[in-house]
């Protein structure tokens, strides 16, 4: 089943039970489809990896937006961020815990034959094609760095 067509069934359950996080939230994963959908060069469906994609960004802006808030003391809004990042993480793939993060970037650096910090280039570029969806870049981009450096 397409996210789109998960989507509309959760808005309907939504509505049903008068879930007003949940509707606002999938109303704005709805949206976002949309705007995929219609932008210039769209091939008619939309992939597995475009929806992960589109999910991940969505899951960002909202991480980002509660960082800001929680240092402006808004908790107002750091709660709405919180409640639709939580809505939107049920429908992206299960993350990589550290230590397994850890170990698929040995993998890739010792795939490469990466050695120092200089590599992360080499490495990042693996990294980020593979772990795709599974991990966050900004970690990735923080666990290559200290398995390059040694630590």
């Amino acid at each position: 089943m397409s996210l789109e067509n998960k989507v509309n069934e959760q808005i309907k359950e939504a509505m049903k039970a008068k879930d007003e996080v949940g509707l606002r939230t999938l109303r704005a994963i709805k949206s976002e489809i949309l705007k995929e959908k219609t932008a210039e060069g769209f091939s008619g469906e939309m992939t597995e990896a475009t929806e992960t994609k589109m999910l991940q960004k969505m899951a960002k802006q909202r991480r980002d937006s509660l960082t800001i808030f929680e240092q402006q003391n808004r908790e107002d809004l750091a709660t709405k961020e919180r409640e639709e990042l939580g809505v939107i993480e049920k429908f992206l793939p299960a993350q990589m815990s550290a230590e397994d993060l850890k170990a698929a970037i040995k993998a890739i650096v010792a795939q490469v034959g990466a050695s120092s910090p200089a590599d992360m280039g080499k490495v990042m570029g693996v990294a980020s094609k593979q772990l795709a969806g599974q991990a966050d870049g900004k970690l990735i981009s923080e666990t290559v760095k200290a398995v390059l450096s040694g630590n």
